[in-house]
């Protein structure tokens, strides 16, 4: 695996669009509870939001392929910008679960898209150098996702509105798109074959499984922690808050670190190593009622998530036989049925058995995916195509 690459102006592009969904994600997910106590529904009509922007990243993994033939994957990726950027208004305008939800399906489609696009861009652009650039990216990213729950929880605390904080990408998402313009850029042709398709090999959808576990535990951890912090800890809502900065701060380090760190290390390996240790937090935390220690173990938690989606991401491009759009594009529905399944479960089993027993589903998914990449292994040590 290459020591280095260059951090060009395609790089912090496509970094300030990962800060922009990440910042709203990481508002998103740990106000569950407050967006919960304002429309006073149960933690299963909470999870909704969860399932609309699940629905929302299948749409795109049908969607992406067409668009990225017709406008290019630059274009296309802030398409998917303007998508999140209208959700974002709704979300934040429309006090009423009728417009929450349709804005979470908006803000979800968007995302998906952006993500989508920001992976090919990046493996495209830095070939055998991806596998850590594009970590690295999702590590600006990160920064985005802890100041989202900081703002959020702050606001939780004071007479402000919460939902205002979430406004703050849109501005960062309007001067990115006015600094990034190329003027020179070459014209987009469609390609004469049309988008990709076709048929994806076996082991792909194998993996496909392995990435959905992955999505699903990530999404539950991050949509739920702050309510099972407040039952463990007995802490406020705006404490628990701005307690789940501890994962987007692991998951900051780690994208921006582990790509060096582990360099000599498969990519397989690194996956494997990085599921082990979210499992070993997680357990951490779900057996902890301190609140240091659960801390602790949720920057652990952070860490063992950081570099997942991308080593996936990278063994999903490989195993397409040649396919990477149409890959990613797919990998979009696995995660939209991780998002729109995972936490509305956990929400189904939290109003019946408790968030804590609930709980207990995540080191199951965590287990699945870890079997899935030592079973499926991708064989690479950097990305080829």
């Amino acid at each position: 695996m290459p020591l280095k690459f260059k951090r060009d102006k395609v790089f912090w592009t496509v970094g300030a669009q990962s800060i922009v969904i990440n910042y709203f994600l990481g508002g998103f997910g740990p106000a569950q509870p407050l967006l919960r106590s304002d429309q006073g529904t149960s933690l299963t009509v909470a999870g909704l939001h969860g399932t609309a922007m699940g629905i929302a990243a299948i749409v795109a993994g049908f969607t992406v392929p067409h668009l990225v033939h017709r406008y290019g994957r630059v274009k296309t990726s802030w398409i998917g910008v303007n998508i999140f950027s209208i959700g974002v208004l709704m979300f934040v305008l429309g006090p009423g679960i009728g417009f929450t939800l349709p804005a979470a399906f908006l803000t979800g489609l968007g995302t998906s898209t952006i993500i989508s696009n920001i992976v090919t861009i990046l493996a495209q652009h830095y070939k055998s150098a991806a596998a850590i650039a594009i970590p690295q990216t999702n590590a600006i990213g990160s920064a985005g996702y802890v100041f989202g729950t900081l703002i959020v929880g702050l606001l939780a605390g004071t007479t402000l509105s919460w939902r205002f904080g979430l406004l703050v990408p849109l501005p960062i998402a309007l001067a990115t798109f006015l600094l990034s313009r190329d003027k020179n850029a070459q014209a987009h042709i469609p390609h004469e074959d049309g988008p990709q398709r076709g048929k994806l090999p076996a082991h792909y959808w194998f993996a496909f499984f392995g990435f959905f576990c992955s999505i699903a535990s990530e999404f539950t951890i991050t949509f739920w922690s702050a309510a099972l912090l407040r039952e463990r800890v007995g802490s406020t809502a705006a404490i628990s808050t701005i307690c789940i900065v501890a994962v987007g701060s692991g998951m900051a380090v780690g994208r921006w670190y582990a790509g060096n760190l582990l360099k000599r290390i498969t990519v397989d390996h690194q996956l494997a190593a990085a599921i082990s240790l979210q499992l070993i937090s997680f357990m951490i935390f779900w057996g902890s009622h301190n609140l240091v220690a659960s801390l602790v173990a949720l920057f652990g938690v952070g860490l063992g998530i950081s570099t997942q989606f991308s080593l996936s991401s990278v063994r999903l491009i490989t195993l397409s036989n040649n396919k990477p759009d149409l890959a990613i594009a797919r990998s979009s529905i696995a995660a939209g049925l991780a998002i729109g399944i995972a936490p509305f479960m956990l929400g189904v089993l939290g109003d019946h058995l408790g968030i804590s027993r609930g709980y207990l589903m995540v080191p199951v998914l965590i287990l699945f995916s870890l079997v899935i990449t030592l079973w499926i292994p991708s064989k690479i040590d950097s990305l080829t195509a």
